[in-house]
């Protein structure tokens, strides 16, 4: 069994359709919800799928090394950010080098970098007047929305599309692919 972690700091709707797309899979088993944020939604969203969740707070996630205790104690193997709003320290990069996938709201290198998140992004494409956007499922380093590429999917934008209608199209991209894309990942890769 492969057992992954989604980490996530908002409402979740990117991790509950993770936790769907696994939920009765043979392979691949969601064993834990980590968030930075007690409030997130997300946590309600595992529990009620009956995953474990941790929340972190900022000076034990970064200082300390009890995230990855947790994680080893879950038999974590792959960690998906769905959503996760801070950096990752480096000792959780160096545990699962090559092993931490993310999603981002537009197609890297564009429109990516610390600041760039949520309706950030998509005000920024408004504002850039360019005719697609989309997602990206990438690995990750040290620096924000850096990494290795696995997959990208394109959507237009109209000249009319406000920033919400550019978020509508490119959430229903990530709820459509990021699940898949992740088990194609985890299936096929040799770690």
């Amino acid at each position: 069994m492969i057992h992954i972690a989604i980490f996530a700091s908002g409402t979740g709707s990117n991790a509950r359709k993770i936790l769907e797309h696994f939920q009765h899979h043979d392979q691949i088993r969601v064993s834990l919800v980590v968030s930075n944020k007690p409030t997130a939604g997300v946590l309600a969203i595992a529990e009620s799928f009956g995953v474990p969740t941790l929340v972190v707070g900022r000076s034990s996630f970064y200082e300390g090394e009890g995230c990855l205790r947790t994680l080893e104690a879950h038999q974590i193997d792959w960690v998906i950010l769905a959503g996760f709003l801070w950096l990752v320290p480096g000792y959780l990069l160096e545990r699962y080098a090559g092993r931490i996938i993310n999603i981002h709201p537009a197609l890297l290198p564009s429109f990516g970098g610390k600041g760039m998140y949520g309706m950030h992004v998509h005000e920024a494409v408004r504002a850039a007047g360019v005719l697609e956007t989309g997602i990206t499922i990438h690995t990750i380093d040290e620096e924000y929305d850096r990494g290795e590429v696995l997959f990208q999917e394109r959507v237009s934008v109209e000249p009319t599309d406000t920033a919400q209608e550019i978020a509508a199209k490119v959430l229903a991209l990530e709820h459509q692919h990021f699940a898949p894309v992740i088990e194609k990942i985890l299936l096929n890769s040799p770690t």
